[in-house]
């Protein structure tokens, strides 16, 4: 075995935790919570994290400048967006910012995806 195999199979362990979690959050927020040992209190500097994450994603995706990687990791940022615009907007709550920043991320899809299409590497 290759340590590049070896690198997609972690990857792939990697892809099934988050995925799991995923569905346990899903599911049910509160054992979610309890089962990744996340406390409600500690939650708006996970979020800081996250959001340095998502950027240091971005920057890397931009820096690599494949158009596929940047359209697919923008494609996931558009769920997150739109996934809490509906969560806010069911719950009555502001929702325009995060609804914004779905189309922002679509947007930047779009162009990627286009540039793709039009340059044939689609």
């Amino acid at each position: 075995m290759t340590m590049a195999t070896l690198a997609v199979i972690l990857s792939v362990g990697g892809i099934l935790v988050t995925g799991l979690l995923a569905v346990l959050y899903v599911r049910d927020p509160v054992r979610g919570l309890a089962q990744t040992t996340h406390r409600p209190e500690f939650l708006p500097q996970v979020m800081a994290d996250r959001y340095s994450a998502m950027c240091f994603l971005a920057l890397g995706a931009t820096v690599y400048g494949d158009l596929k990687v940047i359209a697919w990791l923008f494609t996931a940022f558009v769920l997150m967006g739109f996934a809490d615009a509906w969560i806010y907007a069911r719950a009555g709550h502001p929702y325009f910012k995060h609804l914004l920043s779905g189309v922002a991320a679509a947007v930047v899809v779009a162009v990627a995806v286009a540039a793709m299409a039009l340059s044939g590497a689609a």
